[in-house]
C-alpha cells in the first residue's frame, strides 16, 4: 500500500498560473517567462541550467542517478507576428502555432516592436455592420481576412514604419483570465501555462515534504513546443523515461473531462510507450487520482519531439482536461489538482524498468519486457488453423 501523497498547494498553483498568464510568451518571445520560472525554481532550491535559447533543465535529486526520468511542460503559447504593414496602416498577421483566426477576431493584443509596446484589436477586414451590412457575415475564416488595428495614429504604411513596426514583430493576445467560485478557470494560453503551474506545484509539495525520490528527475520547461521542436535538444542525461505535460481536449469524441487528468495513449505521432503509460494508470488507481484514457488525433507534444529527435526513451503524456483548446480555453481546478497529484506520485515512484539504466545485452532477451504475459498472448494459438490446413488448396496439397 502506497503512503498517501502530500496534498498540493492549490493557492500556490493558482497564484503562479495567474502570474504566468500576465506574461506574454508566444513562441520565440519567451525570455521573460523563462526568467519567472527560474525564480520559482530558485525559491524551491532546485538547481537548473539554461540552454542557449532558454529551455530550462532542472534536477530533483533522487537516491540513485540512473536510470533517470524527465517531465516536461512548455512555456510558449500560440500568438502571431506581423506579416505586412498595409497601405491603410493596418497590419496583416501570420499565426504562430496552429490555431484558427476565428479565435483571434475581436481580441485585444499587444504588438512588441524594437522600440516599445503598442496596443490594438484584431478585426475582420469588414468590421462594421453599419458600413457593410450582411457582407460582414460572408467573409471566409482565415488569417488573410483579419488585421490588427493599432491604437495609435497609423493610417498609412509610412505611419506604421514611423512607429517602429517591423515585419516579424511579435503579437501577443490578452489572456483574459477568470477564476470562478465554481472552480472553473477560463483564459487563453492555459496551454501550457496550467501544465507549468501543476509541475511547479508538484515540485513544491515534494520539496516541502522532505521525501526523496527514488531516482533523479529532471523537470524541463521548453520554449518551442507550439511549433513542434520543444524537447528535441533538451535531454543530455541518461534519461530513460520522459513524461510530457500538456492539454487534453474536451470535445465530442474525446474521453477527457475538466475534472480528471488524462493519460494519452496515442497522438498524431503514434502510440505512447505501453509500459510507462500503464505505470501512470496504476499510480492513479493506487492514489485514487481521477484519470481518463484518451487518444488525440490532431496533436503533438514535447514527448513526440524528443522521440523524433532520436532519443531512445520511453514516453508518455499527462494532460489536464480543457474545453475550447487553442481558443477560449477553460479547465477546472479539479483537473489541475489531479494532474499535480499524479505528477508527484510519478516523480516519487520507482523506475518502470531499473534495467533501462544500462544498454541491453547484445543478442539477449534477458531483460527485455513483456507487454502481456507470453502464455496469455499466445493462448489463441490453439484456435488458429494449422500450417498444413493453410497449405491445402481445394482439399489437396499445395503445388510447388
Amino acid at each position: 500500500m502506497h503512503s498517501p501523497l502530500p496534498e498540493p498547494d492549490l493557492p500556490y498553483l493558482q497564484k503562479v498560473l495567474l502570474e504566468m498568464l500576465a506574461i506574454p510568451s508566444p513562441t520565440g518571445f519567451t525570455d521573460t517567462l523563462v526568467r519567472y520560472v527560474v525564480e520559482r525554481l530558485e525559491e524551491l532550491g532546485i538547481p537548473f541550467e539554461l540552454t542557449r535559447r532558454g529551455t530550462i533543465r532542472a534536477t530533483l535529486k533522487g537516491r540513485q542517478s540512473s536510470p533517470d526520468r524527465a517531465v516536461s511542460a512548455h512555456l510558449d503559447t500560440i500568438g502571431a507576428s506581423v506579416r505586412e504593414i498595409k497601405d491603410n496602416g493596418r497590419l496583416a498577421l501570420a499565426a504562430i502555432g496552429c490555431w484558427s483566426s476565428r479565435f483571434a477576431e475581436g481580441s485585444r493584443a499587444s504588438l512588441f516592436t524594437d522600440q516599445g509596446v503598442l496596443r490594438g484589436s484584431v478585426l475582420p477586414l469588414l468590421a462594421s455592420g453599419h458600413a457593410f451590412n450582411t457582407a460582414v457575415d460572408q467573409l471566409p475564416i482565415s488569417w488573410d481576412h483579419v488585421e490588427l488595428r493599432l491604437d495609435a495614429y497609423c493610417s498609412t504604411r509610412a505611419d506604421g514604419e514611423s512607429l517602429g513596426i517591423g515585419i516579424g514583430d511579435f503579437v501577443a493576445f490578452d489572456p483574459l483570465p477568470e477564476f470562478c467560485d465554481s472552480g472553473h478557470i477560463s483564459s487563453r494560453h492555459l496551454d501550457d501555462k496550467a501544465g507549468v503551474a501543476a509541475l511547479l506545484t508538484a515540485l513544491k509539495v515534494i520539496v516541502e515534504s522532505g521525501i526523496e525520490p527514488e531516482i533523479d528527475c529532471h523537470p524541463l520547461f521548453t520554449i518551442t513546443e507550439e511549433v513542434g521542436s520543444g524537447a528535441a535538444a533538451a535531454l543530455p542525461w541518461d534519461v530513460s523515461e520522459f513524461v510530457g505535460i500538456d492539454i487534453a481536449p474536451v470535445a465530442t469524441g474525446q474521453q477527457s473531462n475538466e475534472h480528471s487528468v488524462s493519460v494519452a495513449m496515442q497522438d498524431s505521432g503514434g502510440p505512447y510507450d505501453y509500459h510507462l503509460s500503464r505505470h501512470l494508470l496504476r499510480l492513479a488507481a493506487e492514489h485514487e487520482v481521477p484519470v481518463r484514457r484518451d487518444l488525440f488525433r490532431y496533436y503533438h507534444s514535447d514527448a513526440q519531439s524528443a522521440v523524433t529527435a532520436g532519443y531512445d526513451i520511453r514516453t508518455a503524456l499527462l494532460a489536464f482536461g480543457c474545453d475550447g483548446t487553442h481558443g477560449y480555453e477553460r479547465t477546472h481546478i479539479d483537473s489541475l489538482k489531479a494532474l499535480t497529484r499524479l505528477l508527484a506520485a510519478y516523480i516519487l515512484s520507482p523506475p518502470v524498468f531499473a534495467s533501462d539504466a544500462q544498454p541491453a545485452k547484445e543478442h539477449s532477451l534477458e531483460r527485455f519486457s513483456h507487454q502481456i504475459e507470453h502464455d496469455t498472448q499466445m493462448a489463441s494459438e490453439t484456435q488458429l488453423p494449422s500450417l498444413g490446413s493453410l497449405l491445402e488448396v481445394g482439399g489437396g496439397e499445395r503445388q510447388a
